[in-house]
Formats: structure tokens, sequence, C-alpha cells
């Protein structure tokens, strides 16, 4: 049995507010919905006692994130950026018009860039990751005359 499709990537996050302002306003996604639970059942499902949730879905192209929210539990906080190599969940990726434009309303939304990484591709490309404001990696890339192709497409 195979499963149907992708319904959604979920991203914890230390502050919600700042978190949707980052993804929406500086990267685009758009809110479709929001969610709250709390209880037994909420706290078995996500394995987390004081299991409270806030959660608010956002989409971009077809794509949908999960921001989720613990207002009782809190939130673990990793020391460093989240290494390339460690297993699981990397990064998100996204296309952009104008890499430095992003870059500088990420800064000013509480991201982070991480300068050693930009790279240009004989001046058709360019990529660069920077983090959210809780430090998960997201990879910018401008290929020149689309904004829409990813790479390898």
């Amino acid at each position: 049995m195979n499963a149907h499709r992708l319904t959604h990537i979920g991203i914890c996050v230390a502050e919600l507010e700042r978190s949707l302002h980052f993804y929406r306003d500086v990267l685009g996604f758009e809110e479709v919905s929001r969610l709250e639970m709390k209880g037994p059942v909420t706290e078995r499902l996500l394995e987390i006692a004081g299991g409270e949730l806030q959660a608010v879905y956002l989409k971009l192209d077809g794509t949908c994130i999960e921001l989720l929210y613990y207002p009782v539990a809190g939130h673990q906080t990793p020391a460093t950026v989240r290494p390339m190599n460690l297993v699981g969940l990397t990064h998100l990726s996204l296309t952009v018009a104008d890499v430095d434009a992003v870059i500088a309303a990420a800064e000013q939304a509480g991201g982070r860039t991480l300068d050693h990484t930009r790279i240009a591709h004989e001046g058709q490309s360019k990529a660069i990751f920077v983090t959210d404001p809780d430090g998960m990696r997201i990879e910018l890339v401008q290929a020149r005359g689309s904004s829409n192709t990813p790479p390898g497409g």
C-alpha cells in the first residue's frame, strides 16, 4: 500500500507570530488555516506532556508547511545550525527572482544568512542558504531567466 499524497511538512517554531511573518511576508507562503489542540489525545499523538499545540498551515506553489508552536511544553533549540549530513529533514529549497533582496528581507525578519554557502554558476544561477528565525535551513536559488525552475529541472 503506497501513500496517496504529501499533506504537509511540520516545522517546530519558538515564536509563532515571528515565524508566520517570516514564512508569509518574507518568503511568500499563504496562510490557509489554523488549528489548536490540547488534552490527552494531543499529548498521546505528539508524545509531548502538556501537549497544547497551536499550528498554522501555509502553502506555496502547492506545498504545505505546518508551523508548530507549543505554548505549554515549549521547544528545544539546537546549539548550532543543523548540519546538512545529519539524518532527517535538512532544508527547504525555494526559487527566487532576486537572492539578495530575499536575503535582506530574511535578515530583517530574524533570519540569518550563511554567507559561506554562497555559490554562483557561470553567471546562470546563484544559490545560498539562509535560516529562518529558529535556525531551519532554507536554500534560495536564483536561476537566470526563470524564478520558477527548480535545480535540475
